[in-house]
C-alpha cells in the first residue's frame, strides 16, 4: 500500500490589502471592533480570476516537487468561488498548465475543501489509481461578498495554495483522516440568491446576501474539529504531545484559541495567520502549511495535525507525517500580473452597487 506524500507546495496571495480601517470608510465598524471579535487585521483582494491564483500556486508547487505539468494524472480544485461551473475550474487550470494527461475535478465543501481533497487524493494514490496529483485549494471570495453586509464583509479574503501528492511506500503523508457534515445546521453559513433553487426573475436574484449565524458556527466548529482531531490521532496511534504543529482552518482567532484549549495544545504549536489574510476558506490550510514550511516550523518526520469546518456544515481533520524534505527542489518565477489599484479602488464599483441595492430595499 502506498501513502500520499506531499512533495511540492506553493501559495499565491494577491497584493492588494484591505485593512480594517479601509472597511471603516464605508461600513459601520472599526479596527478595534473587528480585531477584538475575529483577530483579523487585513485581508487580500484579488485583481485576477481565481484560476490565475490557482495557476501561480500550482506552478510554484510543481517547481518545489521538480516535476513537469505533463506528468500529472489528476488536477483537483477545491473552491466555492470557481471561475465557472461549466467548464469546471480544474479543466481551466489543467489547460493553463499544459497538463494534458491529467483528469480534472472540482469539489466544493467550502472551507473544508482542501482537507476533503487531501482525503480523496490520498485514497486515490493508496489504491494505485493515480500517482502524481495536483491539489489546489483557494478562493476569490471577495467577488461574492455583499459589501453592504458587515457580518460577512469583514471576515473573508482571497488566496490560494497548492500541493503535489506522490506515492511513497514509507509511512508519510496523510496517516489518518475524517470528513463529515452536520447538515441540520447547513443554513448557519449560506450564500442566498445564488443557485438554481432561487427564482431567476426575482429582483433579488444575484444580489448576493449571506446568512451567517456566528454563535452556532462557533459552537459546532470547536466541537466537531476537536472530536475529529481526537479520532484521527487515536486511529494513527499518535498522542497529542507527539504533534509538532497544528494547522487549523483560519476562520476566527477565538475559534482557534478554543480549539487549542480543548485539545490541550500550547499556543506556540498552532499556526495562526488569520490576522494577515482573514478567512480565505479552502485556501487557509494550504497557505498556512506553505508559510509554516518557509518559516522552518515543520521538520522532517514531524506530525502535523489539521482541522477545518465550513458551510454545510462540513467538518474535517487529518494527521500528516511529513516526509524527508522541507525545502523546494526548484524555485518558480511564476507571478501574478501587476496590480495598479488599491483594494478600495478594486472594490469601489461593487461597494456602490450593493449600497444602492440596500438603500432601495430599505426605502420600499
Amino acid at each position: 500500500m502506498y501513502h500520499a506524500e506531499i512533495t511540492g507546495w506553493g501559495m499565491c496571495v494577491p497584493p492588494a490589502r484591505l485593512t480594517n480601517d479601509d472597511l471603516a470608510t464605508f461600513l459601520d465598524t472599526s479596527d478595534e471592533w473587528i480585531t477584538s471579535r475575529s483577530g483579523i487585521r487585513e485581508r487580500r483582494v484579488s485583481h485576477v480570476n481565481f484560476s490565475q491564483l490557482g495557476l501561480v500556486s500550482a506552478q510554484r508547487a510543481l517547481a518545489a516537487a521538480d516535476i513537469d505539468a505533463n506528468e500529472l494524472d489528476l488536477v483537483m480544485v477545491a473552491s466555492l468561488t470557481n471561475d465557472s461551473y461549466c467548464p469546471n475550474t480544474a479543466s481551466i487550470i489543467q489547460d493553463l498548465l499544459g497538463a494534458r494527461k491529467a483528469a480534472a475535478l472540482d469539489i466544493n465543501t467550502a472551507c473544508t475543501g482542501f482537507l476533503y481533497g487531501l482525503h480523496l487524493c490520498s485514497s486515490l494514490i493508496a489504491t494505485g489509481q493515480h500517482r502524481k496529483i495536483l491539489l489546489v485549494g483557494g478562493e476569490y471570495i471577495t467577488h461574492y461578498l455583499n459589501w453592504s453586509q458587515r457580518s460577512s464583509a469583514i471576515l473573508f479574503g482571497d488566496a490560494c495554495g497548492a500541493v503535489i501528492l506522490q506515492p511513497n511506500s514509507e509511512r508519510v503523508g496523510l496517516l489518518s483522516s475524517r470528513i463529515g457534515c452536520e447538515a441540520d445546521a447547513r443554513n448557519a453559513i449560506q450564500i442566498t440568491n445564488f443557485g438554481s433553487a432561487y427564482e431567476r426573475l426575482s429582483d433579488d436574484f444575484l444580489y448576493v446576501r449571506w446568512n451567517f449565524d456566528g454563535r452556532e458556527v462557533f459552537k459546532r466548529a470547536v466541537k466537531s474539529m476537536a472530536q475529529a482531531c481526537l479520532e484521527v490521532l487515536e486511529e494513527a496511534g499518535v498522542s497529542i504531545d507527539e504533534v509538532a504543529l497544528v494547522v487549523p482552518h483560519q476562520a476566527n482567532k477565538r475559534i482557534l484559541d478554543a480549539l487549542a484549549a480543548r485539545l490541550g495544545v500550547p499556543a506556540d504549536k498552532v499556526v495562526i495567520n488569520v490576522d494577515k489574510y482573514g478567512n480565505t476558506s479552502a485556501a487557509t490550510i494550504p497557505v498556512a502549511l506553505v508559510e509554516a514550511l518557509e518559516e522552518g516550523r515543520i521538520k522532517p518526520g514531524d506530525y502535523v495535525l489539521s482541522a477545518a469546518f465550513g458551510a454545510g456544515l462540513t467538518w474535517a481533520a487529518g494527521l500528516l507525517r511529513w516526509g524527508s524534505r522541507v525545502t523546494p527542489l526548484q524555485a518558480s518565477d511564476a507571478e501574478l500580473p501587476p496590480c495598479d489599484k488599491t483594494a478600495l479602488e478594486l472594490l469601489a464599483p461593487h461597494i456602490e452597487r450593493h449600497q444602492e441595492y440596500a438603500s432601495r430595499k430599505t426605502s420600499k
